[in-house]
């Protein structure tokens, strides 16, 4: 069997690093031929040591010094050292790639999604935010191209799942949404919340940003917007519903009253394998589903007047498209705020919705354009923060 050559673009976060544990099951099918990380440079170097890709590449520039230094210190040789998001971007479209694991967080990984998708890659997409602010024109691209795109977030990898489960054209249908609630579903009174507590998420094991963005619901917004490119599906035929327990990633529900469903551990090696190994099912080194141990399955509708971000969405999906790039710039910065307690928890919300609120939205036909309106969002949303 021919290896599968693989670049993980965000080898270092929660998702690159169970992507390689899942691949690390499958030495026989899969080589790692690069390897990219944001700043990390002391964990790249160690995954280099395990991994000995062709390729290690990290996006800020400054840090290529000291990531060779490691390297050196570790004893691993003959492998090519990069900077800068050009070249991780570079990196998604090279031909000794078959398949890229896009796991950047944020905006970031639009340039590298987009690369991916020109150059007709197999694409596992754990980047929402490509599909936030790409939107149509990311899905045109892949379409063109003959690229071939797989979610790995849980939910659309579910969505994926149950469609394809059909076997034949699967219209009309409508999706459900799952969501945990995050860690504040029962609380009332959401003032004086610290990141701390923001980061103890009752079931998932995720990176800070997309934590945080679970506390607050605005993970679950975005999943509405990237579902709604992904499947084709119009904003009204989707729909969120809070299920504490994540045993059910999602489902779609048909014509004829009927709702398939995508059921598993709360683990994201699940979708990545199921990704990585498509159309065959590898192992995930999950521990398999054992309903009689779970006891019961709840579900609730959401409440948007405590956590209003998720209704922003859903309006943003109604506007101009540059609407939802916008939304995504503003949430990210304020996420980062909160972070670094220059904001609070209610802040969040009231700074995504001031820089909607003021922000003239253009036509955007092009990447460069999604870019600049990135750019400008984010201007407007660290003004929008002195004002909450």
């Amino acid at each position: 069997m021919t290896k599968e050559r693989i670049a993980i673009l965000g080898a270092t976060g929660s998702i690159g690093t169970s992507a390689l544990e899942v691949i690390g099951l499958h030495p026989e099918r899969f080589e790692v031929v690069s390897l990219t990380a944001a700043s990390r440079g002391e964990e790249l170097a160690r995954l280099c040591a395990k991994w000995r890709p062709s390729r290690a590449i990290i996006a800020k520039a400054e840090c290529e010094g000291a990531l060779k230094a490691r390297l050196a210190a570790l004893g691993v040789e003959n492998i090519e050292v990069l900077s800068g998001e050009a070249a991780i971007a570079a990196e998604a479209a090279r031909s000794d790639v078959d398949t890229v694991l896009l796991a950047i967080v944020g905006a970031a990984g639009l340039a590298p999604s987009f690369a991916a998708a020109r150059a007709g890659k197999r694409m596992l997409l754990a980047n929402k935010e490509s599909v936030v602010c790409g939107g149509r024109l990311l899905m045109d691209t892949v379409t063109q191209s003959g690229a071939t795109l797989l979610p790995v977030d849980s939910e659309h990898s579910a969505i994926y799942q149950s469609l394809k489960s059909r076997g034949v054209p699967a219209t009309p249908f409508e999706i459900v949404l799952t969501c945990s609630g995050g860690p504040f579903r029962n609380r009332a009174d959401l003032s004086g919340i610290t990141p701390e507590d923001a980061l103890a998420h009752p079931t998932w094991a995720m990176g800070a940003k997309i934590t945080i963005d679970s506390a607050t619901l605005m993970n679950k917004g975005l999943e509405v917007i990237e579902a709604r490119y992904l499947f084709d599906c119009a904003p009204k035929h989707i729909h969120v519903v809070i299920h504490p327990q994540s045993i059910i990633h999602s489902m779609v529900r048909f014509a004829d009253g009927c709702a398939i469903a995508q059921l598993g551990l709360p683990d994201m090696k699940s979708p990545i394998a199921f990704a990585l190994g498509y159309p065959e099912r590898i192992a995930s080194g999950v521990a398999p589903l054992a309903l009689e141990k779970i006891g019961s399955l709840t579900f609730e509708a959401p409440d948007t007047n405590r956590f209003p971000l998720l209704k922003l969405a859903y309006e943003a999906l109604s506007d101009k498209a540059a609407a939802t790039t916008v939304l995504n710039a503003a949430n990210e910065v304020a996420v980062d705020a909160f972070l670094r307690r220059a904001l609070s928890f209610t802040g969040i919300f009231k700074a995504v919705a001031l820089t909607l609120e003021h922000f003239d939205l253009p036509e955007v036909t092009t990447l460069d354009d999604i870019l600049a309106v990135d750019r400008e969002a984010r201007l407007k949303a660290k003004e929008a923060l002195t004002r909450c």
